[in-house]
């Protein structure tokens, strides 16, 4: 058990100095739509921008689809 908690302190002791040695992303811009249609579908989109310490720009995308259960 001992070992584990020297483990978990080491990773985020690390975690933190890597991210400050590296730097950051910086969020951009996040957007979230959620639409509902006339069956009960329910549409999630989700869009993230980030902007990488060297100037690189990148776009993620999440879309979810969730379909209601029908009734017995």
């Amino acid at each position: 058990m001992k070992n584990l908690m020297n483990s978990c302190v080491l990773i985020l002791a690390l975690t933190g100095i890597t991210c400050c040695l590296s730097g950051c992303d910086r969020e951009v811009s996040h957007t979230e739509k959620t639409t509902v249609k006339d069956d009960g579908t329910v549409k999630h989109k989700e869009t993230t921008i980030k902007q990488a310490p060297d100037g690189t720009v990148t776009k993620e995308e999440s879309t979810t689809n969730v379909k209601p259960v029908p009734p017995p």
